[in-house]
């Protein structure tokens, strides 16, 4: 195995970043000609459920859609295909996995409302948007808190190995 490097870990942490977007761009499109101008799954024939107490533990309170528990579950097995393909895992792989998985969903979102026709970047705002319902600096809370999250994932995963017990592939 070669030694860590920095410039290394960089290109690779630029590579990782570089794909996740391209995914959530095409990704961003598919959904668009999907749901159209109604977000949230709000014109799709799925099931949906508004008012559970867990939604608002794990969802931000908005509800879930069949389409959106198929859609998320699905991007998560697509993420962790890797880890199948080379039969290895560890924490690092795995931070590697969620932080790129946190920044595709914050990515993926917001490029729907820039590329989608029906709304464009004017349009992200609570009053037209009420399937995030909490904001914070212009955003949905969503978008701060996984940024945060992801960045954290991503730099725990990416920096400098220690001399012993790295957990994993660097």
């Amino acid at each position: 195995m070669k030694p860590w490097h920095p410039t290394t870990g960089l290109r690779h942490a630029a590579l990782l970043v570089g794909a996740v977007l391209l995914l959530a761009t095409l990704f961003a499109q598919l959904e668009i000609q999907i749901e159209g101008a109604q977000g949230w799954a709000a014109g799709l024939p799925t099931w949906r459920v508004e008012d559970a107490p867990i939604l608002k533990l794990f969802f931000g309170g908005r509800a879930i859609t069949g389409y959106h528990v198929f859609a998320f579950s699905f991007m998560f097995c697509i993420f962790h295909l890797p880890l199948a393909m080379v039969g290895h895992f560890s924490w690092r792989m795995e931070a590697r996995i969620l932080g790129a998985l946190m920044l595709f969903w914050i990515v993926e979102d917001f490029l729907w409302f820039v590329l989608n026709p029906a709304y464009g970047l004017a349009k992200l705002t609570p009053a037209n948007v009420p399937w995030h319902p909490h904001w914070l600096l212009g955003v949905p809370v969503d978008y701060l808190v996984f940024t945060l999250l992801a960045a954290a994932l991503l730099w725990a995963a990416y920096r400098h190995p220690r001399a012993s017990g790295s957990g994993g592939t660097p």
